[in-house]
């Protein structure tokens, strides 16, 4: 009996641990409350049963919890301009996004709070403004209910400090208006004749606060004060749903992580490829075996912070099968309006998201779903010019991987030439990872030539002539330049999540019954792009000096060499059209010319996206001249001189004007 008496007591005495660091965790109201009636089931049940256990675990996980646990946000904008500036080349149009959340934190920490004084009588109107003003507030003032609703219309207000007895709008019928045309303002009904069925009335239909007058100047300020701070609080931890959106090795991950660093907030990153599982999102209900928190609320926990910098990778590859839709369950998570209660199935009980930053990455946003890419603001990463690569390699890449292949920084050197020709001969991506890879494999073999030499190496500068030593043969040829004209094959821009990317599309015709072939691995966009180019031909023969019975005894095969890689998308028709005029006037199409464009099967042009891209893309090839269509003149006037430099842009307006640029 006295063994089980001291069992008694050491586990009641556990109990009051619990009990007291729940009160200590700071959790909402509503958590502690949950955790407070899951301990009072622990103190009834034994220590050996099951349910203990769970039980335990439970309690523990929401007492581990940081609820109100937020790290201060770094608002220095030099610093932070500075830190993205040392670890990213370019991406400008990312950075000053980064810049302009910055400063609209700033400014909502050193705005002055606006108060609207609502009371009939001049005198306690004109006092209640004198004080409130002293306190730094910006003050209006307004006579009636029917003034300060003309007031709440024009401009917004924090606080309304309202008298309850007025005109023909009363103190209640305002709080009434304010409740459902300006939820978020706080309102504190003053009044002379105080009542309590008025007080509880006032607070049952929303008011923060309610003051009797003849009032003590510091309760006004107290309650002011009070509202403004909850007011602010919201409106500061409001988080932000930012995605990356470019194709691989373009620093979108990266860049993640400088954010983080300049906002002085924690880093971590959750990996959405191959996800399937919805509990890996929103957790496992507590009655599972080895149920557990969705990864967001677990990596919240193991950071300890609830306003970290959260990356959710590879939000394209995420997958769905019997076991729910994860891309589904980010909605809650992702909706500012939803996040601020986001309920984990483990958790059961509400945590507020809303202080934190998403930030998502995607190579192509075609296979996110809509509802998802509407809760998020794109940020598209586009790919680096040669002159940008060159940079990134000489200023980043290259000291990093001198420095570890444990060679030294003063013996080893890189020409600019020797960088631009692994980027011209032994890549071919927007991105700059392979680069990298290769640049590696350089100071790789320089390192096995230093440890092979007893002495070592004295000094090594790696030339142009010297990366084929160590590289091989190169694998890029320049397929624009290299190639002749030939009838029947026009050369296209298109975008893959690679980047942009030169195609070449070829058309042959032959005896047969009327067929159109259609083969490379084309998608339906594209199948159907070639059907309406072969239309417009037939119905426009005479004009291209095409015979009119062209198609009666003949079949037309179209055909996207690299059959392997599977294409579609709306960039092509404009190309398979001039591929089908050059064969069938017999003029060949310039290899040196590329184009891009969608057409309608009444000869309009349409326009296209991913210009940067694909302007980058023929820069690549050695493309002289890039035809597009005329109502993307805004996406060219945008592009760059760096990026325009050696390529001629043509806007075309019609499509015999692209005939007389592209057919010799």
């Amino acid at each position: 009996m006295k063994f089980f008496k001291i069992m008694e007591d050491s586990h009641q005495d556990f109990i009051g641990e619990l009990r007291q660091k729940i009160s200590l965790s700071n959790m909402p109201p509503p958590a502690a409350k949950i955790a407070e009636r899951e301990l009072d089931v622990l103190a009834r049940i034994s220590p050996s049963s099951a349910e203990y256990t769970i039980g335990l675990t439970y309690i523990d996980y929401l007492v581990s919890l940081p609820w109100n646990k937020k790290t201060e946000d770094n608002l220095d904008l030099a610093r932070a301009e500075r830190i993205l500036n040392e670890n990213h080349y370019g991406l400008n149009t990312i950075k000053e996004r980064i810049m302009e959340h910055l400063a609209v934190k700033v400014l909502m920490m050193n705005r002055k709070a606006r108060l609207l004084v609502v009371d009939d009588e001049e005198i306690a109107r004109k006092n209640l403004a004198h004080v409130l003003r002293k306190e730094d507030y910006d003050v209006t003032t307004a006579a009636d209910g029917e003034r300060a609703l003309r007031e709440l219309e024009a401009s917004e207000f924090d606080v309304v400090l309202a008298d309850l007895r007025m005109g023909r709008i009363d103190g209640m019928e305002l709080l009434d208006r304010i409740r459902i045309r300006h939820s978020e303002t706080r309102v504190i009904m003053v009044t002379g004749f105080a009542t309590v069925p008025s007080a509880i009335e006032a607070v049952q239909k929303g008011a923060f606060h309610y003051i009797a007058k003849p009032f003590k100047l510091d309760e006004v300020r107290d309650a002011v004060k009070r509202a403004l701070e909850k007011r602010t609080l919201r409106a500061n931890t409001k988080g932000s749903v930012l995605c990356f959106a470019g194709p691989p090795g373009t620093g979108k991950t990266s860049l993640g992580r400088s954010i983080a660093r300049a906002l002085g907030r924690k880093f971590t990153r959750i990996a959405l490829g191959g996800l399937k599982d919805e509990a890996d999102i929103r957790g496992h209900r507590r009655t599972y075996v080895g149920a557990k928190p969705g990864r967001v609320i677990e990596e919240i926990r193991r950071i300890e912070s609830a306003n970290p910098v959260i990356m959710l990778d590879e939000l394209d590859k995420i997958g769905r099968d019997f076991k729910g839709d994860p891309g589904s369950a980010l909605l809650e998570v992702l909706d500012p309006e939803q996040n601020r209660a986001f309920t984990d199935h483990y958790l059961d009980v509400p945590f507020d998201l809303s202080s934190v930053m998403f930030i998502l990455t995607a190579n192509v946003l075609d296979t996110v779903p809509a509802p998802l890419r509407d809760r998020m603001e794109v940020i598209e990463f586009t790919g680096y010019t040669q002159e940008e690569k060159t940079r990134i390699a000489s200023r980043f890449l290259c000291p990093k991987q001198i420095g570890e292949k444990g060679l030294s920084a003063g013996r080893v050197a890189f020409d600019d030439e020797a960088v631009l020709k692994i980027i011209q001969e032994y890549t071919r991506e927007a991105g700059i990872r392979n680069l990298e890879r290769k640049i590696a494999s350089v100071c790789r073999k320089i390192a096995k030539e230093s440890v092979e030499r007893q002495g070592g190496l004295l000094f090594v500068r790696i030339t142009p002539d010297e990366i084929e030593r160590y590289l091989g043969r190169k694998k890029y040829h320049f397929e624009v330049i290299e190639g002749k004209d030939r009838i029947g094959v026009a050369t296209g821009l298109v975008r893959t999540e690679s980047g942009g990317d030169i195609i070449f599309v070829e058309a042959a015709k032959m005896k047969g019954t009327k067929e159109l072939i259609i083969t490379g691995s084309l998608g339906d966009v594209m199948r159907e792009s070639a059907q309406a180019a072969l239309s417009y031909v037939r119905s426009n023969a005479a004009v291209f000096g095409i015979p009119e019975d062209f198609f009666e005894h003949h079949d037309i095969h179209i055909h996207v060499p690299s059959g392997a890689i599977q294409k579609d998308g709306p960039s092509a028709g404009l190309t398979i059209l001039i591929a089908l005029v050059s064969l069938l006037t017999g003029r060949p199409a310039r290899r040196e010319v590329a184009m891009t464009g969608e057409i309608t099967l009444t000869g309009r042009i349409l326009p296209v996206g991913a210009i940067r891209e694909k302007v980058l893309a023929a820069r690549r090839a050695k493309v002289k001249t890039v035809v597009v269509p005329a109502r993307n003149r805004e996406d060219v006037e945008e592009l760059s001189d760096e990026i325009k430099k050696d390529v001629e842009l043509r806007l075309a307006d019609s499509i015999a004007e692209v005939v007389d640029t592209v057919l010799v």
